[in-house]
């Protein structure tokens, strides 16, 4: 297995040119997502007063993002990656700009808003599988890992900053967020314009694959159709289940105990904190550790602080906990994408990180769904043990499954 990257010798990460500018621009991303996750919400609900359009406009963001990730998959794989992540970017700017410029006129209209918000979630997610997929095209197949485990920072870096920021900035002026948003797309917009991204061989459609057959049609098929990334993708789903429910239980636990706003600040931070640890020795722990022992002690490991956290007094504890839980995910994370990216085809590498964005995301927006409607019945401890208990049940079937058990272990 070669990668574009492959006919040079490499140079060490920290001296690639093309893969600082593809993670700084994937950063931005995030960072703008981020922004506009809280900016908008509290944009429209200090416009409209209104609760519900408030929570309207979230919801228009995330429907966006989910429905943006299959097609973008496609259109990655179709045309020059480079040119359409800066697309993406270009568009994006021009359509926060639109939004600055109507609030510093006080020219507010919610039609506009609900337009800006479904491009944003369109293009801020569409983004995201064009960065995947030219991943391999800039480093060498043996740093592969190294540069995944890097890449997942980038999402700790983006909670750590963004949501706080957004109440920062708007708090100084409700167009401010908006602005800067546009600053950082622009900056996104130039760095991306000098990257040099190698055009990927051609290659054949994969065997068995009618020449009929869909793009769309032939990503589904080769991405369920493959023994080791369809199980994968359950687990995948599994722990984004587990993780999205779990921050929700955490934010209802905090509602519950009536713990102040910094004390729940202070328990999201342990989550920032210990993901950024935990990205940051990702890597290593990756090259020496089995990866069947990642995968298969994961849910274990996480299953086993949940119980802690369940049965310690809610407070700094609970931020510790969660720290732990969120040390082992770039991990366990790097160890399943440096596979999915290792053996896909570079022709096939949109449409599967499409693929994988949809269903890892749809599972985040159930799991959250789930969270809030385990805690209607007030029982934070209650709710934590069970939740626990079924991330037993995540262990003991990725203990069953024979692709997981005998995970390859890529280095």
């Amino acid at each position: 297995m070669t990668t574009e990257a492959d006919a040079a010798p490499p140079l060490p990460l920290s001296r690639n040119r093309d893969y600082h500018m593809l993670w700084g621009s994937q950063l931005v991303s995030e960072l703008v997502s981020q922004l506009c996750l809280i900016a908008f919400p509290l944009m429209v609900m200090a416009t409209t007063g209104s609760a519900p359009w408030m929570g309207a406009v979230a919801a228009v963001i995330g429907a966006a993002g989910m429905v943006a990730n299959v097609p973008a998959g496609v259109l990655v794989d179709r045309f020059d990656r480079k040119w359409f992540m800066l697309v993406c970017q270009c568009v994006r700017a021009v359509a926060m700009a639109s939004l600055a410029i109507a609030l510093l006129a006080d020219h507010f209209s919610l039609s506009h808003v609900f337009v800006v918000a479904v491009v944003e979630g369109l293009l801020g997610a569409a983004f995201d599988p064009a960065e995947h997929a030219a991943l391999p095209q800039v480093v060498h197949e043996s740093q592969l890992s190294t540069a995944v485990a890097r890449n997942t920072t980038r999402r700790y870096i983006a909670t750590l900053l963004g949501p706080a920021s957004a109440g920062f900035l708007f708090a100084f002026d409700p167009m401010a967020p908006f602005a800067v948003a546009v600053v950082l797309l622009v900056a996104s917009c130039v760095v991306l314009s000098f990257l040099r991204l190698p055009r990927p061989e051609p290659e054949g459609r994969p065997e068995g694959e009618s020449e009929r057959a869909g793009m769309l049609v032939e990503g589904f098929r080769w991405v369920l159709g493959h023994q080791v990334i369809r199980p994968t993708l359950v687990w995948l789903m599994c722990c984004e289940l587990f993780i999205s429910a779990l921050i929700t239980i955490v934010l209802a636990l905090s509602g519950e105990d009536d713990m102040a706003p910094g004390a729940l600040g202070m328990m999201m931070t342990g989550f920032g904190i210990g993901g950024l640890l935990g990205a940051a020795v990702a890597g290593r722990l990756h090259s020496v550790l089995p990866a069947p022992a990642i995968i298969m002690g994961f849910p274990w490991c996480a299953g086993v602080l949940t119980l802690v956290m369940a049965l310690a007094p809610t407070g700094v504890s609970t931020g510790v906990v969660l720290g732990g839980i969120a040390f082992l995910i770039p991990t366990a994370f790097t160890t399943v994408m440096t596979y999915q990216l290792a053996v896909a085809p570079a022709a096939l590498r949109g449409r599967l990180s499409g693929i994988v964005g949809l269903f890892a995301g749809g599972a985040g927006a159930i799991g959250s769904l789930v969270g809030g409607l385990l805690m209607a019945n007030g029982d934070s401890r209650g709710t934590l043990l069970i939740w626990s208990a079924c991330l037993v049940v995540v262990a003991v079937g990725t203990a069953l499954s024979p692709a997981l058990r005998r995970f390859p272990t890529l280095k």
